[in-house]
């Protein structure tokens, strides 16, 4: 990871960190060839053409550029996370209620883990 990822990820607050984290461990351990770089001022994890943007907002976590089917299923049990079209906002006191095998299937299926690019 880049030196300006990292400062990105060490400045955000201290109560929506750890919910950074498990995102953070979650994409990697999903797709462990996934690069990391900032794009659009967030962290962007990136495999071939495929990208998933994770930012940080006041009250939690946000995810960008998600896959809409899986998005679909995970929306079907959680349709509070739903903030905008192709935003995800997970927030950090609530985001015990979405497991990791809910959003590790988000991840996978957004960055194309084990599936061709469409």
């Amino acid at each position: 990871m880049d030196a300006d990822v990292q400062a990105w990820i060490d400045g955000i607050a201290p109560e929506h960190r750890p919910l950074f984290d498990r995102v953070h461990r979650l994409v990697l351990r999903a797709c462990p060839g996934a690069t990391v770089e900032l794009s659009y001022g967030m962290p962007t994890y990136r495999v071939g053409a495929r990208r998933l943007h994770v930012g940080v907002w006041r009250h939690g976590v946000s995810l960008y550029g998600w896959d809409a089917d899986a998005g679909a299923d995970l929306l079907s049990r959680h349709p509070r996370l739903l903030s905008g079209k192709g935003t995800l906002r997970l927030r950090s006191g609530e985001a015990a209620d979405v497991t990791d095998g809910e959003l590790n299937a988000l991840v996978r299926a957004s960055l194309g883990a084990g599936r061709p690019a469409r």
